[in-house]
């Protein structure tokens, strides 16, 4: 606690905890004003310059500075800084903690504790369309990397009294500013009490990958379930109308990512566009992307299957056989294409960004077209893998994609090992794998709203409803 009154005192506290003398960017401004020493102490590029020289300007003008007349220090803001975000604070960890988060700190001869103005500004990008979760129709714009932005951006899309916002502090170093918002009365009450208790239970030093570290910590599940646990949205829009709809949105500073609690498998049916377009269109999309999803998972290894096993081929798929002959078996071919997608993918994310489209394009014919050529692969192959590789970006989670993606590597290599029984095993497997998942608040099944069946639920999930 700060019941010191003698700056000279608070001056010696501050200066040893923010570490003046050895970070350059933390500042300490004195001033003398009607007789009286006042000190500022704020990080440089975290504070505003206008609105800070207007304040000291303030002060520095003061003809009288009658500190008798104030009897604490909230008499004392409220009489001498005329600023809308003030608080006082006689907790030296407090002061330091927000001065670190982005916060001034005044303190003033004779007046005890400090007083914090909320006059910060972060660097910040610019509101753009998210680039994985575009739409044909609707908003452009995304969240950044700054909280408040983002909490303000969903306050633009509902106005209403009963959404709440309420603010954790995660990490013993990093100290991430973590926001729960959600809708008062509408939201479950026993999973928003059971989100804030595993929040506030995470002992960590810091998040340093931001929502992606809260989520390992939120969920503690085995690392062999490669399906996601929670939902990602970069989308305000999206994010209000999870809101609206009883979820639980998590925002963590430093990310541009929202977190929609709870996620069930069936939540990733859905896509911001299937609202900008009429139901009939929008539900037509969405039966369209399932399906071409799900073709990724089980195209090649029931294509393996059928080629290896002719005799399952009924007459009027009779051109699905491969009559070329190749070097390398076809098992060895799939596996080594799969990884050479993943392979072109990292190239290309490395790639300047005005070379990576003509890389990508470039290296893919041309290794293909090679590879066909000098007899390692059969053009089969390589259709497959190419219709698997881009049915993948048919929904927006990359956690999802790849989940499909180790599910069908898993039944690509049972298939080859034990034929058809492999194939039933390797689908069975998977669909263990899907209703065993956690969700984050352990209470709601992987698999609602088929189990526990809820038809109304599921059928607003299957279909796009009309509004109401």
């Amino acid at each position: 606690m700060i019941n010191e009154t003698n700056i000279d005192i608070k001056r010696q506290r501050f200066d040893k905890a923010l570490r003046i003398d050895a970070s350059f960017d933390a500042v300490r401004r004195d001033i003398i004003t009607c007789g009286k020493k006042c000190s500022f102490y704020f990080i440089d590029g975290l504070t505003k310059d206008e609105v800070m020289l207007r304040i000291m300007d303030l002060f520095m003008k003061l003809k009288e500075l009658d500190l008798s007349s104030v009897s604490d220090l909230k008499a004392f803001y409220d009489t001498y800084i005329p600023y809308v975000e003030v608080e006082g604070a006689k907790d030296g960890n407090a002061v330091v903690t927000g001065v670190l988060s982005g916060m001034t700190a005044m303190i003033v001869d004779g007046i005890p504790g400090a007083v914090l103005i909320d006059c910060r500004t972060y660097p910040v990008r610019g509101i753009e369309e998210p680039e994985n979760d575009k739409v044909l129709r609707g908003a452009r714009v995304g969240f950044v990397e700054t909280l408040v932005f983002n909490a303000a951006l969903i306050r633009r899309h509902i106005r209403d009294a009963r959404l709440s916002m309420k603010i954790k502090t995660v990490g013993t170093s990093s100290k991430t500013d973590v926001v729960l918002c959600y809708l008062d009365g509408v939201a479950d009450k026993k999973l928003l009490s059971r989100i804030e208790q595993k929040i506030d239970s995470i002992k960590v030093p810091s998040l340093s990958l931001g929502s992606e570290s809260l989520a390992e910590c939120l969920i503690k599940t085995g690392w062999y379930n490669p399906f996601p646990k929670i939902r990602y949205t970069e989308r305000p829009d999206a994010a209000a109308a999870s809101i609206m709809e009883g979820s639980i949105i998590v925002l963590c500073d430093n990310s541009p990512s929202a977190m929609i609690l709870p996620t069930c498998i069936f939540d990733f049916l859905q896509e911001t566009d299937d609202y900008y377009f009429p139901p009939l269109t929008g539900t037509y999309l969405r039966f369209v992307r399932c399906f071409v999803f799900f073709l990724t998972m089980f195209l090649s290894p029931l294509w393996y299957l059928l080629i290896t096993h002719p005799e399952y081929i009924p007459e009027w798929l009779g051109f699905i056989t491969v009559e070329s002959e190749s070097a390398l078996p076809i098992i060895v071919q799939l596996f080594l294409l799969e990884f050479a997608v993943d392979g072109l993918k990292l190239a290309a994310l490395n790639t300047p960004s005005v070379l990576a489209g003509s890389f990508s394009i470039i290296g893919g014919l041309i290794l293909g077209d090679f590879a066909v050529k000098v007899g390692w692969f059969v053009p089969e192959t390589i259709l497959y893998t190419a219709f698997v590789s881009i049915a993948n970006f048919a929904q927006p989670s990359y956690e999802l994609g790849y989940a499909f993606k180790f599910m069908r590597l898993i039944l690509l290599a049972l298939t080859a090992l034990f034929a058809a029984s492999g194939f039933i095993f390797g689908v069975l497997l998977s669909l263990v794998l899907i209703a065993s998942n956690k969700t984050v608040d352990g209470q709601r099944h992987y698999l609602y709203p088929l189990f526990p069946f809820n038809a109304r639920a599921l059928s607003r999930l299957i279909l796009r409803r009309k509004l109401k």
